[in-house]
């Protein structure tokens, strides 16, 4: 019994001594525009190391010099990052804003308008540069369903897809 224990106490010890990384992503496209509305989570941080690799300058999320100037960095960076296709057509992207909540940030985008019938092609290598264990999971919600069709998306499988 004993060893037990001291195995569920090394197990804990070695899950907070190797971090997780990992984002979330929602898309679900509005019945009236036909657009497709994309939410983001990602822990800041993470994304503050991707940025300062990715731009090769320093950068301070929460407390930036230039507020104008990180948000085109934002931009940027996660319209690379992220790609959408339906039916096997690209869909532009554009970012809408952010907002912080404690250690994540929550990032919104849009699409043009685009009719969806069965096919999504999802492209969502946000982190995987810097964090080999990056998982990127991938929810996506078709019409009025309540049930989202999941993809998880990480180092060797930045792109996959769904069909509805």
């Amino acid at each position: 019994m004993q060893q037990f224990y001291i195995f569920i106490i090394s197990l804990g010890w070695m899950v907070m001594a190797h971090p997780f990384f990992i984002s979330l992503t929602e898309i679900r496209q509005n019945p009236e525009s036909q657009r497709f509305e994309i939410s983001q989570k990602i822990f800041w941080d993470d994304l503050e190391v991707s940025l300062r690799e990715f731009y090769q300058e320093e950068i301070d999320f929460l407390e930036p010099q230039d507020a104008e100037k990180l948000l085109s960095q934002i931009e940027k960076y996660l319209l690379e990052k992220n790609k959408l296709w339906i039916d096997g057509k690209a869909l532009e992207l554009r970012v809408l804003g952010y907002e912080i909540e404690e250690d994540a940030a929550w990032f919104y985008m849009e699409s043009n308008s685009q009719p969806w019938n069965s096919k999504i092609r999802v492209q969502n290598s946000i982190l995987i540069d810097d964090f080999t264990t990056q998982q990127n999971i991938v929810h996506v919600y078709k019409g009025t369903s309540r049930s989202p069709s999941s993809l998880l998306l990480g180092k060797g499988k930045e792109v996959d897809e769904l069909e509805f």
